[in-house]
């Protein structure tokens, strides 16, 4: 290749790469404006020039990654049905489906599965209970290390606080005000802590039973992922 050819091949992928880039911010500006923004919202979040910005977008609505409503900007299906392929841990989110939602029925209480991702802990399926009102769940959402999860996910809480309850960490309202919390880990065939199982509460007096329930979804989970061959898929999309 000769030297004029390979620059211009940087220049090329320098431009997909600013392209590429460009698309990611905006979608994130979608995120953090909750999901549906207008196109100078979105320019102002990301320090973009209007007519880029346009562009952008009706790039992005071309493949599916973003719809339109009205004069407004929204993620698209296309991007909820690939991100539904990202799977943390094989058969992870499959096995912790029904344990989170007789959790929550058994408590009452935000079930949440979450995973160490970026230092941070990852909330990758959730079912909203009595804390919703103070702490809205979310599968995507964040929580730092010194929160329940954060710490059965962190080495500080591989021996846990939990009493009878191995690797249990509890904590009553010491993180988020009026928000009392109890996590579990979730083990791969390896013994590993690939997860956290978590409750929830706007109750302290209810933390402990609370704390039961999730020990029971998490060993549940970790059963399943403990399984010979147990790797189930997600299933496909349904079209209707």
């Amino acid at each position: 290749m000769s030297r004029l050819a390979g620059e211009e091949q940087q220049r090329g992928t320098d431009r997909g790469r600013g392209v590429i880039e460009g698309a990611f911010a905006l979608l994130e500006a979608m995120r953090r404006c909750g999901g549906e923004a207008g196109l100078t919202e979105i320019a102002v979040a990301c320090t973009l020039p209007k007519g880029s910005a346009h562009r952008l977008l009706e790039q992005l609505l071309l493949v599916g990654a973003v719809e339109r409503r009205g004069s407004r900007y929204r993620v698209g299906s296309q991007l909820y049905r690939l991100g539904q392929a990202w799977e943390p841990h094989p058969g992870l989110r499959v096995a912790a489906r029904h344990p989170l939602h007789r959790l929550r029925a058994a408590t009452g209480a935000s079930a949440l599965l979450t995973v160490l991702h970026d230092g941070r802990a990852l909330t990758v399926a959730s079912v909203p209970g009595d804390a919703e009102p103070l702490v809205p769940v979310r599968n995507g959402m964040s929580f730092p290390l010194d929160t329940a999860a954060g710490q059965v996910l962190s080495v500080r809480g591989r021996t846990g606080s939990g009493g009878r309850l191995p690797g249990a960490v509890l904590e009553r309202a010491e993180v988020m005000d009026e928000v009392c919390c109890a996590a579990l880990p979730v083990r791969g065939r390896d013994g590993r802590t690939v997860a956290a199982i978590a409750v929830m509460t706007s109750s302290a007096q209810g933390l402990q039973r609370a704390a039961q329930e999730a020990a029971r979804a998490a060993a549940t989970v970790t059963a399943v992922l403990g399984q010979v061959g147990a790797s189930p898929g997600l299933p496909p999309v349904a079209h209707f």
